[in-house]
């Protein structure tokens, strides 16, 4: 089948990717030129483990190319993605879908023949069938059918996500369009993963009320995390407690400095917003969203009293600023927050993160790149444990206190123990929870 994927971010890149490596012919379009030069020359724009390889592996068999020509790519072709921008606009918290419908105007004066046009970005309910109505308006005479297919794939394991899915969703309005779908995820339902069709609008609320229930989760953790601070319990002892129930499982209940990323931050606001529009306030994720902020906060008075109450003149070192281990996404990361009050609060701050200097070094102003974690903690007063690369769970502590100026440890992914810290030489230590 011949797909065009409109879009070669995040979503639209390893979608095109995984869907080639099916065996479709897919284009993958994009406007940025250069983004598309580094594409066809093989480099990947963004981290995501073993997106190259397999990327590079389908343009070598011919399936996967990749073009500025919208026009060249959508001709001819059975279904056509839209994999673009989202973000939250400013001042509402809406979705901005400007990306979203421009692509749909120029699908729509691209189409030589019956197409479905997929929605795959992330988009309020009842963008589709907006998408439809911009196709009719820009070209009467189109033959097409518009669906929608939310991804759920999570940064640093996205190949696998999409290769072996809890549940692939799909929105359609006539058996036509649930064909050409059922067509382009046959090997997912030869191997019986869940392949879930529905109509347009619970489709699209499936996405936004999953994301908006797994945030929520990891805030109930993160507050359950402060109050154990307060009555002497272990999180990481009462998650695994509440993980072992069924009806709850173990998943997203790690306690931590909240999170981030493109995905939650973005879909709660939309999801908030979208209740308001409705008269049916979504209570609970405004809360989530106002709690998730106060985490932030927390964790800076956390690294603010382990530093004697002052980050003035004292040296930091943050491993790890990107939202996630196994990506160098910074959106909405902790590290913004935590990092510029620190910075702020007069701190000399070094950081060591395997991907995060690409995005970080524009959005963290004012601190010192370094790739070794003991060159970077000497004469260091403090040492903050932010994302859980591999690279940082089995650190030699021992090494690290003895070449620090003051040796304290903020592990705020709860990754050590105060006794193996304490053993190793750390006169201070914090933690989340615990």
């Amino acid at each position: 089948m011949r797909i065009a994927m409109i879009g070669t971010g995040y979503v639209g890149l390893v979608s095109g990717v995984c869907f080639s490596d099916f065996g479709h012919d897919v284009i993958c379009v994009d406007r940025d030129p250069a983004k598309i030069a580094r594409l066809d020359a093989g480099e990947v724009p963004i981290f995501e483990p073993g997106l190259d390889d397999l990327m590079n592996r389908n343009v070598a068999g011919g399936r996967l190319s990749f073009t500025t020509d919208l026009k060249k790519a959508v001709a001819g072709a059975e279904a056509v993605f839209i994999a673009v921008g989202t973000p939250t606009r400013r001042g509402d918290g809406h979705a901005d879908l400007t990306y979203v419908m421009d692509a749909a105007t120029e699908i729509a004066q691209a189409l030589t023949g019956y197409a479905v046009i997929v929605t795959k970005s992330t988009v309020p309910v009842g963008t589709n069938r907006k998408v439809a109505e911009a196709v009719r308006a820009a070209a009467p005479d189109a033959e097409f059918d518009v669906a929608s297919n939310p991804e759920f794939l999570r940064e640093g394991a996205a190949i696998d996500d999409f290769m072996r899915p809890d549940r692939v969703v799909v929105g359609v309005e006539s058996d036509r369009a649930a064909q050409v779908m059922s067509d382009i995820y046959r090997p997912l339902y030869l191997r019986d993963f869940p392949i879930m069709t529905t109509d347009l609008e619970s489709a699209e609320m499936i996405k936004y009320a999953a994301n908006a229930f797994l945030a929520t989760k990891i805030t109930f953790i993160n507050e359950v995390a402060a109050l154990c601070e307060r009555v002497g319990a272990d999180v990481k002892t009462v998650a695994r407690g509440m993980g072992l129930d069924g009806r709850i499982g173990n998943k997203f209940l790690h306690a931590g400095p909240g999170y981030g990323g493109s995905c939650f931050p973005k879909d709660t606001a939309a999801l908030a917003r979208i209740g308001q529009d409705h008269a049916t306030p979504m209570r609970i994720t405004e809360t989530v969203m106002q709690v998730n902020e106060s985490i932030k906060g927390r964790m800076v008075e956390k690294l603010r009293d382990l530093c004697d109450g002052s980050f003035n003149r004292k040296t930091v070192v943050v491993l790890g600023v990107t939202f996630k281990p196994n990506t160098d996404d910074m959106r909405e990361a902790p590290s913004l927050t935590i990092v510029p009050a620190m910075v702020g609060g007069g701190a000399r701050v070094r950081v060591v993160d395997p991907e995060g200097l690409r995005e970080g070094e524009a959005l963290l102003p004012g601190v010192e790149w370094l790739d070794d974690p003991y060159e970077a903690a000497r004469d260091a007063d403090l040492i903050v444990l932010l994302t859980e690369w591999n690279e940082f769970r089995a650190l030699d502590l021992k090494r690290l206190s003895e070449v620090m100026a003051t040796p304290r440890m903020a592990d705020l992914r709860n990754i050590y123990s105060r006794a193996d810290a304490e053993a190793a030489g750390f006169t201070g230590y914090d933690a989340v929870g615990r």
